[in-house]
């Protein structure tokens, strides 16, 4: 088949309710489903559209965070105190049990030097692992995948996002993370017989990108096969929240406990935009993640898999130290980062609370790099060459 043909019938032929281009997101590994699954597992949950950290862990001793947000400060009865500086926003109750128990580290003033306040360029600093004049058409899990594969030899590793497209982050250079919102359903796309068809041919040989297509496309097949297969093994035995996040983080678990060769699970959520009346929508959202995460590590714990995922939550920046006239807060700079599992030693809040009276601009001025937790995960986690990830040495988080 030449490009010409290609091109016809991929625009015309649907798998389920996609077109073949929108669908191709697979990724490049080869001995698919060879290896046993990995012992260690990271989760990465992203709170999309700019969480308010100083409402999420609450400087409540701090006279200036009440004096700044007079209608939408936490009200420090109501916190839930970690220690003598920070508490819970009261919605993360949920949490609070695993945070006593140890299995809960919180990494407060996490940023990065030169901050952007837009959404979309610092979420690309975020999921590139980028200096913030630096563009990069990498994301850190992709070149992660990309470093455990040796010439045409892929190690297998793999990464899932758990969604419908496949965010930067998991895109590198030789190899892509999968995308899969449900097994089943990308399952029964692949089964469409011009899908099948295409998987199969050849493609002229000087038709370069018509061959990754196809290779793709094939490698999409069988990515497919393999997860539904696997998917089938365990159930989820806990009673998940019906919540986006709720059945996101059920698939997660499903694909641990029946032992698919996935080092990275990915999952995004949105919301956290509270420009206009923060306090109810910011209280609904940080409930929603917390009685599903709550779920999820009980669900993992009891599958006896609790030392070996570790979960991550992060947001593209925080929120302004002033609330504003529409009782919410606007764009900021540094933020919080929680981990969660994982065989902590203990967890903690293992830095100081925000400075409120050393601010950049109104801003919060961050203390931490985020690529020095990138580093920490991939050394010491996933046991990965952090310097070859992310292009430069970071400090590791002691």
């Amino acid at each position: 088949m030449n490009r010409r043909n290609f091109v016809k019938k991929s625009a015309l032929t649907t798998a389920g309710t996609m077109l073949i281009p929108h669908f191709l997101k697979a990724y490049e590994l080869n001995q698919f489903g060879q290896a046993a699954a990995p012992v260690k597992v990271l989760v990465i949950v992203q709170l999309s559209g700019g969480n308010d950290g100083l409402n999420t862990v609450v400087p409540y001793r701090n006279d200036i965070y009440y004096r700044e947000r007079p209608r939408i400060a936490i009200a420090a009865d109501k916190v839930l105190k970690l220690n003598d500086e920070v508490g819970f926003h009261p919605a993360l109750e949920s949490l609070r049990s695993w945070y006593d128990d140890g299995k809960v580290t919180i990494i407060n003033n996490v940023g990065y030097p030169n901050p952007d306040r837009s959404h979309f360029r610092s979420m690309d600093i975020w999921q590139t692992a980028s200096n913030a004049d630096q563009y990069l058409n990498t994301g850190w899990l992709g070149r992660f995948l990309d470093a455990n594969c040796a010439g045409t030899a892929c190690e297998p590793h793999r990464a899932i996002e758990v969604d419908d497209t496949l965010s930067l982050a998991l895109k590198g250079q030789k190899l892509n993370g999968l995308a899969v919102l449900n097994p089943t359903r990308l399952y029964n796309q692949t089964r469409h017989g011009m899908v099948k068809q295409l998987a199969h041919m050849q493609p002229e040989p000087d038709h370069t990108n018509v061959a990754y297509l196809y290779k793709t496309l094939a490698e999409t097949v069988s990515s497919a096969d393999y997860v539904y297969e696997k998917a089938k093994v365990q159930a989820a035995k806990a009673a998940y929240p019906a919540s986006e996040l709720g059945n996101r983080l059920k698939t997660v678990s499903e694909l641990i406990q029946s032992g698919v060769n996935t080092s990275v699970y990915y999952i995004s959520i949105g919301g956290f935009d509270t420009h206009i009346n923060q306090p109810g929508q910011q209280e609904r959202l940080l409930r929603q993640y917390a009685e599903a995460v709550n779920v999820f590590l009980g669900d993992i714990k009891q599958a006896g898999r609790l030392n070996d995922v570790l979960l991550m939550t992060f947001s593209e920046f925080g929120r302004r130290v002033k609330q504003n006239a529409s009782n919410g807060t606007d764009h900021g700079t540094a933020n919080n980062v929680f981990l969660m599992g994982g065989n902590l030693t203990p967890g903690k809040v293992v830095n100081e609370a925000p400075n409120l009276t050393d601010l950049d601009d109104g801003d919060l001025k961050y203390t931490i790099d985020f690529r020095s937790i990138y580093a920490t995960l991939l050394r010491n986690w996933l046991k990965a060459d952090d310097v070859a990830v992310l292009g430069q040495q970071f400090d590791l988080l002691t």
